[in-house]
């Protein structure tokens, strides 16, 4: 997934980003609203992880013109407020979840995965099948044939992407849009580098390759 973390305090911020991409997400970060809103409405996002209290303007502000917007993207909202009125206030602004400061990294990233999963319209049971293979997004745990394949995080969520759009072709633009921060460099042939990364942990060694390539379009995993 492709996160956009909004937060002023730029500890904190690293923090969560840091969290973020060693779980595997591609992050990005802006330190205050303006930044924020124009990240927001100009990026392709699964989650956005929003403060509330932002210089130049607040989170509800962003939120509310996100929402304007027509934009469906996923959003966690951050804040030392733990009023129940605060909390009312954001989730009928649009917000997906809430969580109060101070937070331990772990729970903030159950809450990033369950707010993708849902802006994604996650898969019932959250699990994808295609023969043998076996992708579970509730628990990051991926099967071929019963046994548990070891995957690293980008691995992991190069797969979840494919899986959630099993079945559909998904060019190499939108993987890099999922996968890399908008800041980062990526080279020409990095999706092309990952899938054959992926496909040489979860294809069987006598079997096709449960990732198909349409040349010219981008990658199939499953029958289209």
């Amino acid at each position: 997934m492709r996160v956009l973390v909004v937060e002023d305090s730029e500890r904190l911020r690293r923090s969560i980003a840091e969290a973020l991409r060693q779980s595997g997400y591609a992050v990005d970060e802006a330190g205050d609203g303006e930044v924020g809103l124009h990240y927001a409405l100009s990026g392709t996002y699964d989650v956005v992880v929003l403060d509330l209290m932002l210089p130049k303007m607040d989170g509800l502000g962003i939120l509310r013109r996100l929402r304007k917007s027509g934009g469906r993207t996923g959003v966690l909202i951050l804040t030392a407020r733990d009023a129940v009125e605060h909390r009312v206030e954001g989730l009928k602004a649009g917000a997906d979840d809430y969580l109060v400061k101070p937070f331990a990294l772990e729970e903030m990233l159950a809450r990033v995965q369950a707010v993708g999963r849902r802006a994604q319209g996650a898969m019932a049971g959250t699990i994808v099948r295609i023969r043998e293979l076996e992708v579970d997004s509730g628990t990051r745990i991926v099967r071929r044939g019963g046994r548990v394949i070891d995957l690293s995080a980008r691995e992991y969520a190069l797969l979840e992407f494919l899986a959630i759009r099993k079945g559909a072709v998904v060019s190499r633009s939108q993987i890099e849009d999922h996968l890399y921060a908008e800041v980062q460099e990526v080279m020409s042939n990095v999706v092309d580098s990952a899938v054959c990364a992926l496909r040489r942990k979860i294809d069987p060694p006598d079997g096709p390759s449960f990732i198909r390539t349409r040349r010219g379009m981008g990658y199939v995993l499953g029958e289209e």
